[in-house]
């Protein structure tokens, strides 16, 4: 069976479902329906989903898996968020230097585990 298409290969546009049929019984229905966020993606974001998916959503586990750097596959997975339709999240600069700092800090008792995910995650004080 071919993979479905999900974009024109004359204009580029989103193609809809026109019909569903079924192997077992032959029962077809036909109108219009919407694959779905996923529907929207191309050939490569969807193979980028399911190596996505197969590494557990680590992508220092498909930096090793796919050659590819953190950042880049960090964009690519920016752009398979957009293209799904939904808002990509403001990027938090945590560097290494102040993870270790409060990870330390965490480790010594001086904030609590709350505290430290507010850190990580790019909140300020």
């Amino acid at each position: 069976m071919s993979t479905m298409l999900t974009l024109c290969p004359v204009c580029g546009e989103r193609l809809t479902v026109a019909r569903l049929h079924c192997r077992s019984c032959s029962t077809s229905i036909e109108g219009q329906f919407d694959s779905g966020p996923l529907g929207r993606l191309t050939a490569d974001q969807v193979a980028f989903v399911e190596t996505f998916v197969r590494c557990e959503g680590k992508l220092n586990r498909m930096e090793r898996e796919v050659g590819l750097s953190y950042p880049t596959l960090r964009s690519r997975l920016a752009d398979v968020i957009r293209q799904m339709g939904y808002t990509v999240g403001p990027e938090t600069a945590v560097t290494d230097e102040e993870r270790h700092r409060v990870l330390d800090l965490l480790a010594s008792g001086e904030i609590d585990s709350a505290e430290a995910m507010r850190r990580l995650e790019g909140e300020t004080a």
